[in-house]
């Protein structure tokens, strides 16, 4: 069965993926001046931004939150959306950069893209623990907090089904990593990253479903600011199109791996 294969692939080789991230994590920052205090930067500084846009600029309030409470629903959207979208740039080129990997018999290639994806949540992970620190503060956090696990476990099923299938992809159409770029700054605008599905006109609701990280955005804002179990249908969807994603990715990576050495 395809899911259970890629649950196994991934907890096989759990040690050599966990050594191979780490390494990769440590050289990502090695000789940065301000190494891994970019993990806290980054977010922050793009939270900066999105908080002045739309509370000094465009004065968009939320209900009877306070602004900080409002910034803090803006990171809560923030965080998965950074972790997302780094990991999908990250697993992207994932295989194209890796040819010696690709060609060493002895590594097991299907978690090259599974640590392009791991690596890529540093930045979610600090962020996280840095937003419920900041929810408690002010009050906001509840019980539906421990959902947190649970979304961010699919997060992560969707996100590594998508990178094998983005990565395979890239090898033949190298223009994709480009795409994917574009796409990111697109999916930045459509996203509910700053505001709520209650914003949003009645006749442009129904397109927010198109979107996967409608899901996932909406689930953290709901569990861990807005307090309440995640609104209608959006955790069953989540869990079915993330096991979906994983499954298809999964199959189409073992497809297209035996011919990946005559090509990277």
């Amino acid at each position: 069965m395809a899911l259970l294969n890629g649950f196994q692939i991934i907890y096989r080789h759990r040690r050599v993926l966990a050594s191979t991230a780490a390494v990769d994590i440590k050289a990502k920052y090695a000789g940065s001046l301000l190494g891994l205090f970019w993990l806290l930067l980054y977010p922050a500084l793009l939270l900066t931004a999105y908080s002045f846009v739309y509370i000094a600029v465009l004065q968009v309030r939320f209900g009877s939150m306070s602004t900080p409470e409002y910034v803090l629903l803006i990171f809560a959207g923030l965080i998965p959306f950074l972790g997302f979208t780094e990991g999908l740039s990250m697993s992207v080129v994932s295989v194209t950069t890796n040819s010696s990997l690709i060609k060493n018999t002895l590594y097991p290639i299907d978690i090259i893209p599974v640590k392009a994806v791991f690596c890529s949540q540093c930045t979610q992970v600090v962020g996280m623990a840095l937003l419920i620190l900041a929810s408690a503060f002010f009050g906001r956090l509840t019980f539906y907090a421990l959902l947190l696990p649970v979304i961010w476990i699919f997060q992560l099923l969707f996100s590594i089904g998508l990178g094998w299938i983005v990565s395979c992809l890239n090898v033949y159409f190298k223009d994709l990593q480009n795409i994917i770029t574009v796409l990111t700054l697109f999916l930045m605008m459509i996203s509910p990253i700053a505001y709520t599905v209650d914003m949003v006109p009645d006749g442009l609701r129904p397109f927010l479903a198109f979107n996967p990280l409608y899901y996932f955005i909406t689930a953290y804002q709901d569990s861990l600011i807005v307090g309440c179990f995640p609104r209608g249908n959006v955790l069953g969807i989540m869990v079915i199109f993330s096991l979906v994603v994983f499954v298809v990715g999964y199959w189409f990576f073992c497809k297209m791996k035996q011919i990946f050495a005559d090509n990277v």
